[in-house]
């Protein structure tokens, strides 16, 4: 099944879940009780906190929830906030979710010191909730904007060819 936030990220060939952590965790959730996939694959736009390039696409199937606070040390978390369903780990881009945006350059690159590549809002939970119900879980990338002060400008600017590059590697990728 593939899957999409929804909204401004729609496409014909995936069903929308919603946008963020916490609409994507509630509708994915309904999803697998009445009719698991075998398979889960979401596709979307994300954010570069510096090394990925515009209009990059990326593979991945790990992902954290870190939020900003946490490079202040201002803030802690009990959960497991690293997740993934690679064999390989080391090989992966790891995305970051979080219900904000980052638009701080000193702090995009705090991430990549931790070998967290790019961010998404909903990414994180749809693997958690892949893993509840034991699917195989994925996720393709597009990347809109660099982490920083234009993050939305940029975002707004590139997002409509974004979409398109993005369905068209997904055309691409699904007659393999």
């Amino acid at each position: 099944m593939i899957i999409c936030a929804g909204d401004k990220e729609s496409f014909e060939f995936a069903t929308p879940v919603g946008i963020g952590m916490v609409d994507s965790a509630i509708n994915l959730t309904r999803i697998c009780i009445m009719n698991p996939p075998e398979f889960i694959l979401f596709v979307g736009s994300a954010g570069s906190y510096g090394e990925k390039r515009i209009f990059d696409i990326i593979e991945s199937k790990s992902a954290s929830n870190i939020e900003n606070s946490f490079f202040n040390a201002s803030a802690y978390s009990p959960i497991d906030n690293v997740v993934s369903s690679a064999i390989d780990v080391s090989k992966e881009i790891i995305v970051n979710s979080s219900n904000y945006i980052t638009t701080d350059e000193k702090l995009a690159s705090r991430y990549l010191s931790h070998d967290i590549g790019i961010e998404n809002m909903e990414f994180f939970s749809i693997i958690k909730v892949a893993q509840k119900f034991d699917i195989p879980v994925g996720g393709i990338f597009i990347v809109t904007n660099y982490c920083n002060k234009n993050a939305h400008t940029d975002f707004m600017a590139n997002h409509q060819e974004a979409m398109g590059r993005l369905s068209e590697y997904m055309s691409k990728r699904v007659k393999r």
